[in-house]
Order: C-alpha cells, then sequence, then structure tokens
C-alpha cells in the first residue's frame, strides 16, 4: 500500500509540474499520462524495463515515432516507442479507433438524410455525445479530408505484388443518385508487410478509368511491381498491360465462378473437383495437361463451360511463376475481398452518400487505419528471402516486357 500511495503522490507532482509550465494544463498532463501508460504497455510486451537485463525479454525499444491523435482536448503529440522486432499500438488508440468510426458514420447518415451541421449537435446529445458543435462537426470533416488527401497523395515504394479491385456505393450527383466505383488497390512491399497503395472513386471500370488510376500511383513512386492479381475485367486487364506492364493475374476464385455458372447444378461439383487436379500441380506444365484433360472430359457436355475455361486458363495459372510459399495468397483477389467485406459493413450505414467527397472520407479513414494495423503487424504477410524464387520472378519480368 505504501509503494502504491508513493507512485500515486510522484504521479500527481508530476502532473502538476507539467500543468504549471504548460500554455495548455490539460493537453499537457494528458500528453504526459498517454506517455506512462505506453511505456508500461511496451514493458509488458517486451519483458523488460528500459535497460535491464531478463530472461524474460521478447524484443528490445527501437526509439520512438511521432502521432498525432485528435481529442477533445485537442491535438496531441504523442511519441510512440517502436520495437525492433513487432508493432505496438496504444491499448487506448484501439479503442478510439472503434468509437471514432461510429461517430464518422453517424455523421455521414445525418447528412445524407438531408440534416444540417448545426442540427446534427442535437443528434450527437441524443446518442449521450455531448460538447460536438455545429462547427467542430465541420472542422472534423475538414481534419479528415485533409488526413485522406495526404494519404493518397503520399510517396510509395517499391511493390512486388499488387491486388486491385472495386466495390460500388451509391453517390448523390446533383440531382440523381448513381452507382460509382470506389477503386483500391493494394500491396506487399519487400519487407513482406501489406499496404493500402491508393483508392479512388471513378464512374465505372472503364480501362480510361483503371488507367488514370494506375498512373497516379505510378507517378506517387510506385515501382517493382511483378504481378498485378484481379478479376477479368476487360477495362482492367487492358489498363494494367498498357500502364505497369506486368504479368497479370486473374482471380482464381472468379474463374471457378465465371465457369461453373455454365455448367448444370447437378454436375457442377464433379467439375468443380475436377478444376482442383489442375490447381494443386506444382508446375505450369503439369497444370496445363491437366487442364488439357478436363476439357476432353467435359467438350461434349458443357462446352461453353470449357470454352470459358479454355481462354482463361493462361492468366489464371500466372501465379505458377512465382515461389511457391506465395502462390496461395497471390492466386486470387480473395485478400482484398475481405478488406471489401469490412469496408462495406461501414458504408451500410450510410446507404447514400452526399457526395464523392463523403465517399472518400469514410473509405479513406478506414483504409487508413487498416494501413496502420498491416504495417505495424507482428508477422510478415509473405517472405522475399529465397534466392531461386527471385531468379524465377527476373525470368517472369523479362517475359512480361518489363
Amino acid at each position: 500500500m505504501a509503494k502504491d500511495r508513493i507512485e500515486r503522490d510522484e504521479l500527481a507532482s508530476k502532473l502538476m509540474e507539467t500543468a504549471a509550465s504548460a500554455e495548455d494544463p490539460l493537453r499537457a498532463m494528458a500528453e504526459l499520462l498517454t506517455d506512462f501508460v505506453m511505456e508500461a504497455e511496451v514493458t509488458a510486451k517486451v519483458g523488460a524495463e528500459v535497460h535491464e537485463r531478463s530472461a524474460e525479454r521478447t524484443t528490445h525499444r527501437n526509439g520512438h515515432r511521432e502521432r498525432r491523435w485528435d481529442t477533445r482536448l485537442g491535438t496531441l503529440r504523442l511519441q510512440v516507442p517502436k520495437l525492433r522486432e513487432g508493432g505496438y499500438v496504444p491499448s487506448f488508440i484501439e479503442h478510439r479507433k472503434r468509437s471514432e468510426q461510429a461517430l464518422i458514420s453517424v455523421i455521414q447518415e445525418a447528412v445524407v438524410k438531408g440534416v444540417s451541421t448545426r442540427k446534427i449537435e442535437a443528434v450527437l446529445e441524443e446518442l449521450g455525445i455531448a460538447g460536438v458543435s455545429a462547427g467542430q462537426v465541420s472542422q472534423l470533416c475538414a481534419a479528415l479530408d485533409d488526413k485522406v488527401r495526404k494519404f493518397r497523395e503520399g510517396p510509395l515504394g517499391e511493390i512486388r505484388y499488387v491486388w486491385v479491385d472495386a466495390l460500388y456505393e451509391k453517390v448523390r450527383v446533383d440531382d440523381r443518385v448513381e452507382s460509382m466505383a470506389v477503386v483500391i488497390a493494394t500491396g506487399v512491399n519487400l519487407e513482406g508487410r501489406r499496404e493500402v497503395l491508393g483508392l479512388d472513386v471513378i464512374p465505372a471500370e472503364s480501362e480510361e478509368g483503371w488507367a488514370q488510376f494506375l498512373k497516379s500511383l505510378k507517378e506517387r513512386g510506385l515501382n517493382g511491381v511483378k504481378l498485378v492479381i484481379s478479376d477479368a475485367h476487360t477495362g482492367l486487364k487492358a489498363a494494367v498491360r498498357k500502364v505497369l506492364k506486368v504479368e497479370w493475374q486473374r482471380c482464381k476464385v472468379h474463374f471457378y465462378r465465371n465457369v461453373l455458372v455454365h455448367v448444370t447444378k447437378r454436375s457442377q461439383a464433379e467439375v468443380s473437383e475436377t478444376m482442383k487436379a489442375v490447381f494443386v500441380q506444382r508446375d505450369e506444365k503439369s497444370a496445363k495437361a491437366k487442364a488439357a484433360d478436363l476439357v476432353r472430359q467435359f467438350q461434349a457436355r458443357f462446352a461453353k463451360a470449357m470454352e470459358v475455361f479454355e481462354n482463361g486458363i493462361d492468366d489464371v495459372l500466372s501465379y505458377l511463376h512465382y515461389p511457391q510459399p506465395h502462390r496461395v495468397r497471390i492466386s486470387s483477389t480473395n485478400p482484398l475481398e475481405r478488406l471489401n467485406l469490412e469496408i462495406r459493413r461501414r458504408t451500410r450505414v450510410v446507404g447514400i452518400f452526399p457526395n464523392t467527397a463523403a465517399c472518400l472520407r469514410l473509405i479513406g479513414m478506414l483504409l487508413v487505419e487498416k494501413n496502420e494495423d498491416w504495417l505495424t503487424d507482428d508477422k510478415a504477410y509473405l517472405t522475399f528471402d529465397d534466392a531461386p524464387a527471385e531468379e524465377s520472378i527476373k525470368v517472369v519480368s523479362m517475359a512480361a516486357g518489363q
């Protein structure tokens, strides 16, 4: 008890000392408290105090990174500890993140329903969120727009694999409600970690729209791409070949669906099982031999399905040109589809966005947070430490004309 009491007295003394010398006492005390919390959490994660020798230590501290945290007390400048191995995100930011998402969703929904910013204050008070004025609502939107803009315009680097996809959201344009494509690109960098590379809202998935999006990624510094994974949208495929000039992988999952839609329901399981034999092969030659067997087996019964299969099999086997440990993840757009599901769970609350800026604001903030989670994940998504694999990728790049 005595030790606990001394610690509380010391903390109180530090808080009063900090407040006395600060222009904004409350904000200064909040920053001090967050420092104490972060150091305690990092100590628990590392298994040792600063400079302490301990057999239970799991990693070491590696300096700090500054992080802005917007609160009702104002903007706090956090000095978040970094670790040599594994990431660290303060627990109170994780909690705050969920509450901010909910708040943003409420504001967006209110705007869509024609509620003015002044009336939003009353809506928030009904939800128990008091003290947020109409001016603060406008400032919040402006601050989010600025953060999303910086994220969308930030520099990119060398990315090995790129996944691209689109989801459609209803957006109000003048007096009409239109279904617009939200195009998203993610990738894996040379450290094996996933990144959100970019997003945009375009009227439709035309070749021109996709080409402009991919060009914007290149202008921000995207380089080193070896493979792009997507569904079989004609405009997207053409834009990848034209702008990035790299090999293209047709999503294996979408390919299955494209073939099976031309097969009777009672025979779909049979055809699907036979197709699986193609995709478990370890090299392209064996896979194409199995593919030829499949076509011969089902040609008479399902001619249209086999036509779709033959026309797409070369593109859907591109993943076999790459390292074995990577193949499961680069053979489909499933990683990006899961991200899309998370986005839809939140945009469903909104229904119809009042404009494209509001759509970019909400989805952009979700992607900013997801990007931070990926970059601080304890485990890499892929590894690039296999010399033969590097040679294999070089050969593919030459074949693709890079």
